[in-house]
């Protein structure tokens, strides 16, 4: 029971209208619609904090952008620590992956994944194999982490219309190639007091019911639509939390 909700934790961290992206192409490095940030969570599990976890976004020399989630949990005799990271393309509000890494040490068997992705030329390369795959990118195809990115612009994309979208849908390339639909809908709004303060969010659901998977992420308008809470439950049960606690935005 420990290890599926280890599991769990970890593996959601790693949790479409659009608008641009930037102000101009030449002001592409000085205003992203997302400023370069760093954010700092809590992760707990019924209300116990056994770890922490941190999400930075960071504009690189060559115009890509590096998206990264990094969480670390400690509980009783067992760990267990996670790396994320994506480098993808941002323009015209709409996100590329190009290169996704995942690394797992702790208590159980140890994971690492890498992944180049070609989009154009539809081919996704397992860089451990040096194996490389055709498949059929869809135009707004994501890599496990880069969805959020992208659910973050269009959150924020969406921000002024009077009518709202009620669901999201990003199709995630998975660890092993496969193409799978993330589908998030709109759960209404609430005011939370989290370890960072008090703050108005928005909540969308994402349900997985051939594995009684519920998962809740709560984005702060006012934080350009960050995500400031995220909580799974399976088979009606709490398997973790995780609460902002800092954010740092450069």
């Amino acid at each position: 029971m420990l290890k599926k909700w280890l599991l769990a934790a970890l593996a959601a961290g790693s949790l479409s209208a659009l608008s641009p992206a930037y102000a101009s192409q030449g002001e592409q490095l000085a205003s992203p619609l997302v400023s370069p940030f760093t954010a700092q969570y809590t992760i707990l599990r019924k209300s116990k904090a056994v770890g922490s976890a941190t999400r930075e976004l960071e504009y690189l020399e060559n115009g890509l952008a590096k998206y990264s989630y990094h969480t670390d949990i400690e509980w009783m005799i067992f760990s267990d620590r996670r790396a994320e990271t994506s480098i993808v393309e941002v323009a015209g509000g709409k996100v590329t992956p190009s290169h996704y890494t995942y690394n797992r040490e702790g208590t159980g068997k140890d994971k690492y994944y890498e992944w180049q992705y070609d989009v154009k030329a539809n081919q996704a390369t397992n860089v451990k194999t040096k194996r490389t795959r055709d498949i059929n990118f869809p135009t707004n195809i994501q890599d496990k982490l880069s969805y959020h990115l992208q659910n973050r612009l269009n959150l924020i994309a969406n921000d002024d219309q009077a009518q709202k979208p009620q669901h999201f849908v990003y199709p995630v390339v998975g660890t092993s190639g496969k193409i799978k639909n993330y589908v998030y809908e709109y759960d209404g709004e609430e005011e939370l007091m989290l370890p960072y303060g008090l703050v108005k969010t928005i909540r969308l659901k994402r349900e997985v019911v051939d594995k009684k998977r519920v998962t809740y992420a709560w984005f702060a308008p006012e934080l350009d639509y960050l995500m400031v809470k995220l909580f799974q439950q399976k088979g009606g049960v709490e398997q973790f939390q995780a609460q902002l606690s800092s954010l740092t935005v450069n």
